[in-house]
Formats: C-alpha cells, sequence, structure tokens
C-alpha cells in the first residue's frame, strides 16, 4: 500500500486570533528553485546531465505544453524514483545545511523574521516536495509547509510519482484552505511569479517580487 503523503505538514496548531502568512519558497525565500537544485546536487555532474539527456523527450513536451507538473513529475522518475524515504530525507538535510548561507534571500529573511515577532502564524506554500522543502522549513521554524508531495511505495521508496497536483496557481489556495478553512483569510502574502498570482490575490497585503537580497 503506498503513501500518498500528508495534506499539509503542520508543524504548530493555528490559533483563531493568529494571523496567517503565507511565502513562496522558491525565489521568494530563496535565490533559485530549490528541487532543481538539490536534484543537481544529489546527482553530481555526471548523473545531472546523463539524466536530463534522459528526460530529452519530456524536456521537448514542455516547450509545447508548458506543463509545469508533468516535467516535475519525469524529473522525480528520473532522479528519484525507488530512493527510500530515509536516504532521501538526510539527503535533503545536508544539502540545506550546505547551501543555506548563499540560499535564502536576506530581506526576505528579515521579512519573515518581523511577521515572527508579531506573532503571525507564517506558512510556507511551494510547488517543491515537502519532503526537500522541510529542513528549511524547520531552520526557518515555519508554523506550517503545503508542497506537493511525493508518493511512497510499500517499502517506502520514491515511487516516482506526486500524490496531489503541482501546488501553485489555484492550488495553493486550495491546499491553504483545505489546511485552515474555507473562511481562511491572508494577512500577507509573499511570492514571484504567475504560480503565485491566487494566492496573493486573497491576501490583505500582496508582496509580489519585493525580495531582491
Amino acid at each position: 500500500m503506498s503513501d500518498m503523503g500528508s495534506p499539509a505538514l503542520i508543524h504548530q496548531p493555528h490559533r483563531k486570533d493568529q494571523a496567517i502568512v503565507a511565502f513562496d519558497f522558491d525565489g521568494t525565500l530563496t535565490v533559485r528553485d530549490s528541487f532543481t537544485a538539490f536534484l543537481r546536487w544529489r546527482a553530481g555532474a555526471g548523473g545531472w546531465f546523463g539524466g536530463l539527456a534522459r528526460m530529452a523527450p519530456d524536456l521537448a513536451a514542455y516547450v509545447g505544453d508548458r506543463d509545469r507538473g508533468r516535467l516535475k513529475a519525469a524529473s522525480v522518475r528520473e532522479f528519484l524514483k525507488s530512493v527510500p524515504r530515509i536516504q532521501l530525507e538526510a539527503d535533503a538535510e545536508a544539502f540545506a545545511g550546505q547551501v543555506w548561507p548563499g540560499f535564502m534571500r536576506h530581506d526576505a529573511l528579515a521579512c519573515w523574521k518581523d511577521w515572527g515577532r508579531r506573532g503571525a502564524y507564517r506558512v510556507i506554500v511551494t510547488a517543491s516536495p515537502e519532503t526537500t522543502v522541510a529542513p528549511f522549513a524547520r531552520r526557518l521554524e515555519a508554523d506550517a509547509l503545503l508542497g506537493t508531495p511525493l508518493v511512497f511505495d510499500g517499502d517506502d521508496r520514491v515511487a516516482g510519482a506526486f500524490a496531489s497536483p503541482n501546488c501553485r496557481g489555484e492550488e495553493k489556495v486550495r491546499r491553504l484552505r483545505a489546511a485552515f478553512g474555507d473562511d481562511m483569510q491572508l494577512a500577507a502574502a509573499y511570492g514571484d511569479t504567475t504560480g503565485d498570482t491566487e494566492m496573493l490575490a486573497i491576501a490583505d497585503e500582496a508582496g509580489f517580487r519585493r525580495f531582491k537580497g
């Protein structure tokens, strides 16, 4: 029986009196896409370029359909399929520890910490896999993490698929409401691509491409 992943990684329960603030992860809190960087780091130069060569049909299809979710699923099959969960988690932890100093935007971290001082409930909402972002979320002391969960098979290995639609666009709003209720209101949201537009639209304060540090 496969493990479809949790609908949300909630580290702290949300209090009704707490303002909810949502941050996109890749390109907002970080300087570049974390999942691509992780896959490349884990595969090494030879493994990375060899994998891309085998993914040529998937890359060509993306040029035509621009389906980020399909391309991401293909990259999971190529680079992570059959990897034990415990190994993937250890690799993700090592990656986060190694890249953290030059990977996080300083002004984004300042904003994140400011909301923390104000007592806000801070949630990361990302299209990247929850498993690979979790070590960063722990370092940030995030209250919750909503991402694209991986499927693990009966042997607790990566099955090569995602358990939900790619967490971008409307899916970000759906995941937030599934976690916090249909009447959920965001005090603020921060993002850097069109995949964040719907999330920003439901926030009292919308920060689009605010961080450059």
